[in-house]
């Protein structure tokens, strides 16, 4: 079984540095490998469409790039997209919408082999990332499952409330925040100020550290990074694959048009 690059660099105690896509696309996830400075993708599935097919040829090029990935899921059906997705080659899960401590243990769970000593709901599959069935049930099996991170956003007000049940139980590796849907669930949709949402994020972040649970923080630009290394940080999400094409056209394209001016 595969070694996973975020999970020893997690044990370490290491910075990781990862990026998002809403692409499923080989060919990009194969140049970003190239560039040797991303440890892993996240590919954002509960905004993207995507087939199985697609997520099988996303993990062969994870494998290229000597990259590991993850997968972010949607609510309603994570248990069957996430299961798929390891089996596919993702390594690691960031489940969305957790509420309470009930749901943070339904998404370990997931992740975890059906054993007496894992406890977790996933069997024995022939799929992808076990060679197809050559290394299915086997102990390296087992162990591959366990090193799978499961990532948690704390993205809804009841979330907050609920972030020492949350963050104590066993087999949550991550937590990232979501600030639109924190505002969303508070009734003010886009209406708190960054003021209370930092306030509320260094919180979380704080409460997590505490408990040896690593944060990630989403950015777009370098230096973004400096107020949350301040806060004990070393986690990153740096940009987004489609809007990094927006921005970087709105930049170029702006220039030419210009010069043509």
């Amino acid at each position: 079984m595969r070694p996973n690059k975020l999970r020893e660099l997690l044990k370490a105690g290491k910075p990781s540095v990862g990026t998002h896509v809403m692409t499923t696309s080989p060919d990009i996830v194969e140049m970003i490998g190239k560039t040797g400075l991303i440890d892993y993708i996240e590919f954002v599935a509960e905004y993207a469409p995507y087939s199985l097919t697609e997520l099988d040829n996303f993990g062969r090029a994870l494998e290229l790039g000597g990259m590991t990935g993850m997968i972010k899921v949607d609510r309603e059906n994570r248990g069957w997209v996430a299961q798929r997705a390891v089996g596919s080659g993702f390594q690691n899960v960031l489940f969305s919408d957790v509420h309470d401590a009930a749901e943070a243990e339904e998404c370990v769970a997931i992740v975890r082999a059906e054993s007496p000593q894992t406890g977790g709901h996933f069997g024995s599959a022939d799929r992808r990332f076990a060679s197809y069935g050559l290394e299915s049930g086997s102990p390296e099996y087992v162990q591959a499952l366990e090193d799978s991170i499961v990532a948690l956003m704390i993205e809804k007000d009841e979330a907050v409330k609920n972030i020492e049940e949350i963050l104590s139980v066993p087999g949550v590796d991550m937590i990232v925040f979501g600030g639109n849907d924190y505002s969303m669930s508070v009734g003010r949709p886009r209406g708190v100020s960054p003021e209370e949402l930092k306030e509320v994020r260094d919180h979380i972040f704080t409460v997590a550290l505490s408990k040896g649970i690593q944060p990630r923080a989403e950015i777009n630009e370098p230096a973004q990074a400096d107020e949350y290394l301040e806060v004990g940080v070393t986690h990153f999400a740096i940009g987004t694959d489609i809007f990094m094409i927006y921005q970087w056209l709105n930049d170029r394209a702006a220039g030419l048009r210009a010069v043509l001016a």
